[in-house]
């Protein structure tokens, strides 16, 4: 079958043996391109299909969206409702150092299935990922009504925490770099920036993003770190010290009084269709994989999510 690896000569579709083992079979209908995928790819990272934003259907049709974290289940942390921090031997992700949905089809820990809403198309499932993500840093932040937000940087993650915040009738805002992403915010109904915030989320994940979020937050504020920093994460020391800020940091999601922030997306997803369709900018084929890389990688060339299909 086809599936996209990082190889010796960037990242291709190629041809692999079907998966096979325990588990449920999924042909793939769609599979989103994360930054993680791009800055992996860019790092030079082999050895494993990519992909862990996706969905597909088994063999009786059933829809579900895969939700990629893989845990023992019986650690303090899994038993609290944070699998995202499994500390037993063997946890970790799909499409992350081991196989995932980039590809024709998988065979997945039935565990990690959640059926799809009738109201979310199989092929727009693969937005669920991310949007627990944003999801789960909207909690991170504790925001009480009233609370005004602002989320700086307007790609996939950002927008989708804006969303999720918005679902949850709380004031949100974005802050863009990108004239597509202002565009794509302000048909989701988001605020532009102004005056300072109770909760400051960054999405970015860069030095001038961690600026821009301690100079909005108002003293006493809190900003969550939900960008990626490979090395030392750039506190700013004087505006944070003066003003009593508060960092807290978000990882992927969990479970919180036995409801799964994945189905709690998913949910948002049906209810609200214009979500997807700003969001999922581009799609490619599953041999297309190089291009559908390098627009994903290219942050000036409209693209806020790039999605494959096999």
């Amino acid at each position: 079958m086809r599936a996209v690896m990082n190889t010796d000569d960037g990242i291709r579709t190629v041809e692999v043996d079907e998966p096979g083992g325990a588990g449920v079979r999924l042909s793939v209908t769609a599979s989103g391109i994360c930054g993680t995928d791009v800055m992996f790819v860019g790092a030079g990272v082999t050895g494993f299909i990519y992909g862990h934003e996706f969905a597909g259907v088994d063999d009786a049709g059933n829809r579900y969206f895969v939700e990629p974290t893989i845990y023992g289940g019986e650690c303090a942390e899994c038993r609290s409702g944070n699998p995202q921090r499994c500390t037993e031997a063997g946890h970790g992700n799909l499409g992350i150092y081991r196989d995932g949905g980039l590809a024709e089809a998988v065979v997945v820990p039935e565990y990690t299935l959640l059926a799809l809403p009738p109201q979310l198309d199989v092929k727009d499932a693969c937005l669920i990922e991310p949007g627990a993500v944003a999801w789960h840093a909207v909690r991170r932040a504790q925001a009480q009504p009233g609370e005004r937000i602002l989320v700086v940087g307007g790609g996939s993650i950002g927008l989708l925490a804006a969303a999720a915040a918005q679902h949850q009738g709380l004031d949100v805002d974005v802050d863009t770099r990108h004239s597509h992403q202002l565009t794509a915010a302000e048909r989701l109904g988001f605020g532009r920036p102004s005056g300072t915030y109770d909760v400051v989320i960054d999405a970015a994940g860069s030095e001038p993003s961690l600026a821009r979020s301690a100079d909005a937050a108002r003293p006493g504020g809190r900003i969550i770190s939900l960008g990626v920093y490979r090395t030392t994460m750039p506190i700013p020391g004087t505006v944070s010290l003066v003003k009593e800020l508060s960092y807290i940091n978000s990882i992927a999601y969990g479970r919180h009084e036995g409801i799964r922030e994945v189905e709690e997306v998913a949910s948002m997803l049906a209810k609200k269709p214009e979500i997807v369709q700003t969001i999922i900018t581009h799609r490619f084929p599953l041999h297309e994989a190089r291009e559908a890389f390098r627009v994903a990688a290219d942050r000036g060339a409209g693209a806020i999510k790039v999605v494959m299909e096999p």
